[in-house]
């Protein structure tokens, strides 16, 4: 078993390059992001990610099952490290630690490798030029409890593993398949694939409940502040509406992309009871 070494310092040399890969540019460099959390961190584990390097201080752990986690860590080859407590919040996102932190390489997000699901109704998130890493880790969250066959980033505008958004998604970006692309390659891959397109617009005439969302299909979403670009409303097959009964004219592309896959899933599963 690997020794677990103490880190007391603020000059110690890991903990300066930990610190850098709260900056894009040094993650993307790297490729390496930041793990951050007990549940994200189990999440990671669970889906069979390894780290490289994992750092925690026992000050700040909320529960006993935080030494099984480190022990799975340690087991899994990864080296480890034990962080004083004064020390420990320097390498943190977070305004309360959860007391583990760990360095995972970043995964490959080339949409040749995104899978085409064999399964009767393959469903799958586009969301173009997303700004709010906090939108973006919503979706994942989102997209996992559905069961979506992945989710394609288009031209984005957010590092997809970027800290909040890992912890927006409650470490479900390891769990849900992602692809980067722009929205050229996207929509020539769902054609290539026969995948159905329906695209959320505010001003569209079809309703989204009265839409027929099942059989092989992509849900398709638009940039928080100026919604989708012209060549998804041009291309799509369908555009569907969430009727807006207030003043506001549309809802946060995270809460119009948890209606909508929703009502992707109530369709499917009712068609299910009813063959």
């Amino acid at each position: 078993m690997k020794e677990i070494i103490e880190i007391t310092s603020a000059q110690n040399a890991r903990i300066k390059s930990l610190v850098k890969l709260r900056d894009r540019r040094t993650r993307e460099a790297e490729r390496k992001m930041l793990v951050e959390g007990y549940r994200e961190v189990t999440r990671a584990l669970e889906c069979g990610k390894k780290f490289s390097e994992f750092y925690y201080s026992e000050s700040f752990f909320l529960g006993e099952n935080e030494k099984s986690v480190i022990q799975k860590v340690i087991n899994s080859g990864a080296e480890v490290f034990s962080v004083s407590q004064n020390l420990f919040p320097k390498i943190c996102y977070r305004d309360r630690p959860e007391g583990l932190v760990g360095v995972l390489p970043f995964f490959e997000t080339s949409l040749n490798n995104l899978e085409v699901t064999n399964h009767v109704s393959p469903l799958y998130l586009v969301v173009e030029s997303i700004e709010k890493p906090g939108n973006l880790g919503t979706m994942l969250r989102t997209a996992d409890a559905v069961g979506v066959s992945g989710l394609i980033v288009c031209n984005r505008c957010t590092d997809i593993f970027n800290p909040n958004v890992l912890r927006a998604s409650t470490g479900t970006i390891f769990s849900v398949p992602i692809a980067e692309a722009t929205t050229e390659e996207t929509i020539e891959w769902l054609k290539k694939h026969q995948i159905k397109t329906i695209a959320a617009d505010p001003y569209a005439k079809t309703v989204y409940y009265k839409q027929n969302f099942t059989g092989p299909l992509a849900i398709i979403l638009g940039a928080e502040q100026f919604g989708l670009s012209d060549t998804w409303k041009n291309k799509s097959d369908y555009l569907v509406s969430i009727p807006m009964r207030g003043l506001a004219d549309s809802l946060n592309v995270a809460q119009a992309g948890t209606i909508l896959l929703f009502e992707v899933k109530r369709q499917i599963e009712l068609n299910l009871e009813n063959s």
